[in-house]
């Protein structure tokens, strides 16, 4: 050959290999890869950390790292790697796993991968040359020592390498994956990851989560996919199929989740979503369209319960014994199941010891008790039962002859073949009908009329204001009572496993998940919120919050509806407050939590105002509901003449504004939906040309009502972009409609003045421009004071209670919250949450009590209270169901008083700035 044909080889052999590397280095190598892509999937619980020293630090905060690295799984892994390093001669810093893993995303997934067995596949990326060889002298160090064996082995092309220690047999395989360790002592899992390569455009196991990412948001620590449909098959594993069957359609009600770990103080929180499951014949298709429930159950749960399972579905009717009375019975059964609440539970009582099965109660919430006890004496009746009764306190127990679990099917599940149908006592407490057998349900109300409960026990009650107000379903557990059940239920091996780690289970002996609906589940991509909250109570720790005084509230009949209207009340720096419930009652609460007087109101109350005295009313508390218009007197709640005002027959009021000039009778402006507006004074008049007037386009938010130079003026924005003004007759002012450029979802702050050109109004349009203008329709000013998105959702929040300032939200997708304070540039807010879509704000401006803003977040139900320099208040988010919140400044001390709505619950909370 000659030798330019040789350096014509050369040259081509040198050109192939560079245009090679140049390939892989930009397609191959910079296409990073997808852990989740390589996840099979069969797995039942998959794990992501990415900032490990942080992790570190806050288990070691909340005192968890010592219990953790004291599991037998963590000391022979230490072992190993201590080891390891002695042989390679390091100094045990430099090569720890923690500087390996840094602020890598590492991915840990769990799997079943037999009867009682489950394995765990670990993903960890390598960031540099250094990090790969690192990895692989260390393997190849172990496997020259004579304790391990390293061999490698080829599959479809690919090199696996399998360490073995000796003595036990046990194998560690690897596989290097595009500078991507996939790790796993199951080498059958690792050959799974291969077969999953075949398939690069499959599904991942986070698809129906592809655009979320949790570990994005603040103070997160770690990810959690779970999938629901084999957590029964990780049940088999731990505990005894025979202790969980009954509840493993509970299941499904939820397909999988993808949940945020945060690590704070006494608490440890999973909270995410959920996709609700489809598969025909699951528990979602019953429950889909019933409401969250709150817990009620505390006032009548003994503090010796270990577990509670809650269901909010109403029961399902059991069916009557074949017999010459049969019809009556089965018609008596399905009124007393109609007389039941859409919420039933099961509580499970601690063991005297591992071998004794625990005491069990079923709860039936019973809206009206004595229809209820009348059709129990019914069913009583017509199976036989004698008319005796026993006396617990001032509880009656009687015999139902209807068994527990046939009341119970939603919740229990069927029966299984020949399992026997235990007979049942029941009695009615507190609105509850309880169920057990004699022996149990005697134990349980002697605890209850000794007042020995979760409502009145400090513990229960700091951790029950902690868990979320309402749920579809809520599992709570006190490991410390459900000790001996545990070691009843869990399989043999591992119950030796959970003696030698007591002091992990017992860090944090309160432990609730919950999974709440979305308020809209027939809306395309609808989820289940569910968190799953560990908690540590400490001595005395009552229901105090951290930054906050103690919480004081009062407990109501039905829930409680709307946002809590705050009325100083002399002599007390705490304010009073009315509310209303879901039964349409509305009560006057006093500073001290009493209820002055109740009134019930024809419909939902959207308006609510105090009124002041004038020409023709003596003032009082104005509000609206139904087709009514009520003036109410704080101190008896009588109504003062001419009031109640009724609107058309087929009208119903969603919001009221007042108005009341000095020297003139009040106004009142109504508005019945987005387009119809009625304009009143105190006598009930209505005058020309608002009856109703009738706009032209849906209201962006609430109509203005002013009094300018004597004149009544109504500033109307509607959604279309235009500010429409009219006079008391209904005219439009000159200069109007203006147009502000770009769509409204707000209403209008108001500067009002004594002339119409003086006066200023301000809106935001949707293309984040504060526009300013007057009541002779000049444009004033035009900023922008956001940026701007197709996607971002802008809206004005004039301040609560009147005043001229004002704030703007921003919500954008992905969670994404801005609160601006015009005219400051930068948000004094900024927050990324959960939920997406606007989020309800509230701005109160206090003076020189300073600013606050409460922003809601339904879909967990909880309110976050910011200060001006956007300090969370309290330290945390505060549950709340309600629309709103009320708050005052007491200046004196300089702390503000929260009023929220929990539930059937009114609560009260001091905070600190």
């Amino acid at each position: 050959m000659s030798r330019k044909l040789w350096a014509l080889l050369v040259a081509l052999a040198l050109l192939l290999a560079l245009a090679t590397y140049v390939y892989y280095r930009r397609t191959v190598a910079a296409q990073p890869v997808d852990a989740y892509a390589l996840v099979p999937d069969d797995a039942v619980l998959v794990l992501t950390t990415r900032d490990h020293p942080a992790l570190v630090r806050h288990l070691q905060e909340i005192q968890l790292w010592d219990n953790l690295t004291a599991v037998r799984y963590a000391q022979q892994a230490a072992d190993h790697l201590a080891v390891a390093d002695s042989l390679a001669g390091g100094t045990g810093r430099n090569g720890s796993l923690l500087a390996l893993l840094g602020r890598k995303q590492v991915v840990t997934s769990v799997h079943v991968t037999g009867p009682g067995v489950f394995d765990v596949l670990y993903q960890v990326p390598l960031a540099s040359v250094r990090e790969y060889r690192q990895v692989r002298g260390l393997l190849e160090t172990l496997g020259r020592d004579r304790r391990y064996r390293l061999r490698q082995r080829l599959l479809d092309g690919q090199e696996l390498s399998v360490l073995t220690e000796v003595r036990t047999e046990t194998s560690l395989t690897v596989f290097n994956y595009r500078n991507h360790l996939i790790i796993s002592t199951n080498a059958a899992l690792v050959e799974a990851v291969l077969q999953r390569l075949r398939h690069p455009g499959a599904p991942t196991v986070l698809a129906r989560f592809a655009d979320t990412d949790v570990l994005r948001l603040p103070e997160i620590d770690a990810a959690l996919w779970l999938n629901f449909r084999r957590l029964p098959q990780l049940l088999d594993v731990l505990f005894r199929p025979a202790a969980h069957a009954r509840y493993d359609h509970l299941a499904t009600l939820a397909a999988d989740g993808l949940l945020g770990l945060r690590l704070t103080g006494p608490v440890a929180e999973l909270a995410g979503f959920a996709n609700p499951e489809t598969a025909h014949g699951a528990l979602q298709a019953q429950a889909l369209g019933q409401p969250a429930q709150p817990f009620g159950l505390a006032a009548v749960l003994p503090t010796r319960t270990a577990l509670v399972v809650q269901l909010a579905m109403r029961p399902l009717a059991p069916s009557g014994s074949a017999g010459a009375d049969s019809a009556g019975l089965r018609v008596a059964l399905d009124s007393l199941a109609a007389t039941f609440g859409p919420e039933m539970a099961v509580a499970y009582l601690a063991a005297a010891a591992p071998g004794v099965a625990p005491g069990r109660l079923a709860y039936l919430r019973c809206p009206a008790p004595a229809r209820t006890a009348r059709w129990l004496g019914e069913v009583r009746r017509r199976t036989g039962q004698p008319p005796a009764f026993t006396r617990v306190g001032g509880y009656k127990i009687h015999p139902l002859g209807v068994a527990v679990d046939a009341l119970l099917r939603p919740l229990l599940g069927p029966a299984a073949p020949g399992e026997p149908v235990p007979a049942s006592a029941g009695a009615l407490v507190d609105g509850y009908l309880v169920m057990a057998d004699a022996a149990t349900l005697a134990g349980a109300l002697d605890d209850v009329g000794a007042g020995l409960t979760w409502a009145r026990t400090p513990a229960y009650a700091a951790f029950l204001a902690r868990t979320l107000p309402r749920a579809r379903l809520g599992l709570y557990l006190d490991t410390r009572n459900a000790w001996n059940g545990l070691l009843r239920a869990l399989t043999e091996d591992r119950r030796a496993g959970l003696l030698r780690n007591e002091a992990l289970f017992k860090r944090f002996p309160q432990m609730a998940w919950q999974l709440v609906p979305a308020p809209d589940e027939a809306a395309p991509g609808a989820q289940y919120f569910g968190r799953l909250l560990l908690h540590r109570p400490s001595a005395g720790m009552g229901a105090v919050l951290a930054g906050a005084g103690e919480v004081r509230g009062r407990v109501f009949r039905s829930p409680l509806v709307g946002t809590p209207l705050l009325v100083a009340a002399a002599g007390t720096r705490v304010p009073a407050a009315l509310v209303q419930d879901s039964a349409g009652v509305a009560y006057f609460v006093s500073p001290d939590n009493g209820v002055v007087w109740a009134d019930s109101l024809v419909g939902a109350l959207v308006g609510a105002g105090p009124l002041p005295a004038g020409p023709g009313t003596a003032g009082g508390l104005a509000l609206a509901a139904g087709r009514r218009v009520h003036l109410l007197a704080p101190a008896d709640g009588h109504e003062a003449p001419p009031f109640p005002l009724n609107l058309p027959d087929t009208v119903r009021a969603t919001a009221l504004q007042t108005s009341a000039p000095a020297g003139v009778a009040p106004r009142l402006l109504v508005a019945a939906g987005a387009q119809a507006l009625f304009l009143l004074d105190a006598a009930g008049r209505q005058y020309p040309g608002w009856g109703p007037k009738v706009l032209d386009f849906p209201l962006a938010g609430a109509a203005s009502l002013l009094s300018v130079g004597g004149r009544d003026v109504v500033v109307c924005p509607l959604q279309n972009g235009y500010v429409y003004a009219y006079d008391q007759r209904g005219g439009l002012l000159p200069g109007f409609p203006l147009s502000v450029g770009a769509r409204l979802m707000s209403g209008v702050a108001v500067q009002a003045a004594t002339t119409l050109g003086r006066t200023r109004l301000t809106v935001v349009n949707q293309h984040g421009e504060l526009v300013t203008f007057t009541l002779v329709g000049d444009v004033l000013a035009r900023r922008r004071v956001a940026t701007w998105s197709r996607t971002a959702t802008f809206r004005l929040v004039p301040a609560t209670g009147g005043g001229t300032s004002y704030g703007v939200a921003r919500d954008d997708e992905g969670g994404r919250y801005d609160f601006y304070l015009p005219p400051w540039a930068a948000p004094v807010v900024s927050h990324r949450f959960v939920t997406s879509g606007p989020k309800p704000t509230q701005f109160f401006d206090f003076g020189s009590g300073g600013r606050v803003v409460a922003v809601g977040e339904p879909g967990p139900a909880l309110a976050y209270v910011f200060d001006a320099q956007g300090r969370l208040l309290g330290g945390q988010p505060l549950a709340s169901t309600g629309a709103g919140v009320g708050l005052a400044y007491h200046a004196a001390t300089g702390t503000y008083q929260l009023v929220r709505l929990v539930g059937r619950e009114l609560r009260r909370t001091e905070l600190r700035p």
